[in-house]
C-alpha cells in the first residue's frame, strides 16, 4: 500500500508542471491587456501603458513570464493582485477555508442523503419504494442549485425566519452561528450530489447483490444487515467513491453564484472579481489552486480505490 501511494506522489510531479503550464497559458488568452486597465483604462497614454508593462513584465516574452512566475510560486509567492495591491497568496489562505467549509458540508449532506437512500432503493429494485427514490433523484439532479438556492433563501430566511440569508460567521467565533448561516448554503449544494450518489451506489449495490458470493452469504443464515454492511457494500463503493471525488472537487471550484447568492466572502467571488477586471495574479492563483486540488482529490480517490479493492494495488 505505501509503495503504491508513493508511486502516485511521484506521477504527480511531472502532471502539476503540465497543469502550471497551462493555467499560465490560459492567463495569455484572456481578451484585454491589464496594464492598459492599470494605467487608466480608455483615458491610458502609451507612456504610462508601457511603464505599467515594464514593471509587471509584461513586456517580456511568455517564456521569461512563466520563469518569472515559476520561480515566485516555488516560494510560496503567487503574486500580487494588480487591483487591491494585496497578496494573492493571504488572500486565498484567508479566503480557502470559507470555500473548505461550505465544500465540506455539502458533501456531507449529500452522504447522509445519497447513502441511506441508495441503499434503500438498491436492496430492493423495481420495486415501489425504488421508483420514488429514482424519481426523486431526478427531480433533485434536474433543479439548478442557484434556483434551490434562492427558493431557500426566500421560504426559511424571509418568510420564516429560521437562518440567515447572507453573511459568514467564522467557527472560532460561535460554531452554532457558523452552521447557522451555512446551512442554507449546503443544502442548496449538496442535494444534486446525493441524488448522483443515491443513482451510482443504487446501481452498484443491485448488481453486487446477484453476485453468487452475496447468494452464499445469505444462503448461510447469515442476518441482511451484516451481508450488505459486510459484504455487499463494500464492493459497490467504488463508482460511488468516483461520484464523491468529483462532487468535493466540483463543490470547492463551483461555489461562485452560491457564494454571491448568500454573501459569503470565499474563493468564488474572488475569482469572480477578478475575471471580470482582468487581475491576472488571482486568476492564475485561483486557477492553480483548483486544478491542485483535483488531482488531490483523484490522489485520495485512488488510495480509497486501493484500500478497498486489493486488485488495484497489485494493477
Amino acid at each position: 500500500m505505501v509503495g503504491f501511494v508513493v508511486r502516485r506522489l511521484l506521477a504527480l510531479i511531472p502532471l502539476l508542471f503540465v497543469i502550471s503550464v497551462i493555467v499560465f497559458a490560459l492567463t495569455a488568452l484572456i481578451p484585454g491587456d491589464p496594464a492598459v486597465e492599470l494605467a487608466g483604462g480608455t483615458n491610458a497614454t502609451p507612456e504610462s501603458i508601457a511603464k505599467v508593462q515594464e514593471e509587471l513584465n509584461l513586456d517580456e516574452p511568455l517564456v521569461v513570464q512563466y520563469g518569472i512566475w515559476l520561480r515566485a510560486l516555488l516560494g510560496g509567492d503567487l503574486g500580487t493582485s494588480l487591483l487591491k495591491n494585496t497578496s494573492v497568496s493571504e488572500e486565498i489562505a484567508n479566503r480557502f477555508p470559507v470555500t473548505l467549509s461550505l465544500a465540506i458540508g455539502a458533501l456531507a449532506v449529500s452522504v447522509l442523503l445519497g447513502v441511506p437512500t441508495g441503499i434503500l432503493a438498491g436492496m430492493r429494485p423495481r420495486s415501489a419504494r425504488d421508483r420514488a427514490v429514482t424519481l426523486l433523484n431526478s427531480a433533485a439532479i434536474a433543479i439548478p442549485d442557484f434556483w434551490l438556492a434562492m427558493v431557500l433563501v426566500v421560504v426559511f430566511a424571509v418568510n420564516l425566519n429560521w437562518f440567515p440569508s447572507q453573511g459568514y460567521v467564522p467557527p472560532a467565533e460561535s460554531v452554532l452561528e457558523w452552521a447557522r448561516h451555512l446551512a442554507l448554503p449546503w443544502f442548496a449544494m449538496g442535494l444534486a450530489g446525493a441524488a448522483a450518489l443515491s443513482r451510482q451506489l443504487r446501481g452498484a449495490l443491485a448488481d453486487v447483490l446477484e453476485q453468487d458470493y452475496v447468494r452464499t452469504a445469505s444462503a448461510k443464515g447469515l442476518r441482511k444487515r451484516f451481508v450488505i454492511g459486510k459484504h455487499a457494500l463494500k464492493n459497490a463503493s467504488l463508482a460511488p467513491l468516483t461520484v464523491l471525488g468529483l462532487q468535493f472537487a466540483y463543490m470547492l471550484g463551483g461555489t461562485v453564484i452560491i457564494e454571491r447568492i448568500f454573501a459569503i466572502p470565499g474563493m468564488g467571488q474572488y475569482f469572480l472579481e477578478a475575471l471580470t477586471r482582468k487581475d491576472l495574479p488571482v486568476i492564475q492563483g485561483v486557477t492553480l489552486l483548483v486544478a491542485v486540488v483535483f488531482v488531490v482529490v483523484n490522489l485520495v480517490v485512488d488510495v480509497l480505490y486501493a484500500y478497498v479493492n486489493p486488485k488495484v494495488r497489485l494493477a
